[in-house]
């Protein structure tokens, strides 16, 4: 049961997170750097994240097993915060066309450090004590 909610608590706040960031309150801003397509494919997105949900719920008590579950959900934070943002953000500011390179990163490292605090922090809750 614990895993099963480890995955919901990383996919239920993502999903809408990511939907209103990038197609809503940041959507003219990366309109601006041309980058998205003018549909974007919704369940790939959605797929993504229930495939990342189970890989951390899997991951985080083999890794985060202090005593101070704040901790624990900071710590997966700043680790897996680095690593999503090596493969999500440098690749795709070294690979894509986009209008401005530092306008990408500034709002995609928000993004990422935004998503792991968040998601970390609901994690470590369901896997504390």
């Amino acid at each position: 049961m614990q895993f099963t909610l480890a995955v919901l608590a990383y996919v239920v706040p993502l999903f809408p997170l990511a939907y209103f960031w990038h197609l809503s309150t940041f959507k003219s801003a990366y309109d601006r750097l041309e980058l998205f397509r003018d549909n974007p494919i919704i369940p790939f997105g959605l797929f993504s994240m229930i495939l990342q949900g189970i890989f951390f719920a899997w991951a985080f008590p083999k890794l985060f097993s202090g005593p101070d579950w704040v901790m624990n959900g900071l710590s997966f934070a700043g680790v897996f915060g680095v690593v999503g943002w090596s493969f999500m953000v440098l690749p795709v500011a070294a690979k894509y066309r986009m209008t401005s390179v530092r306008g990408f990163m500034a709002l995609e490292t928000a993004f990422v450090a935004l998503q792991f605090v968040v998601t970390g922090l609901l994690i470590a809750w369901v896997y504390r004590g």
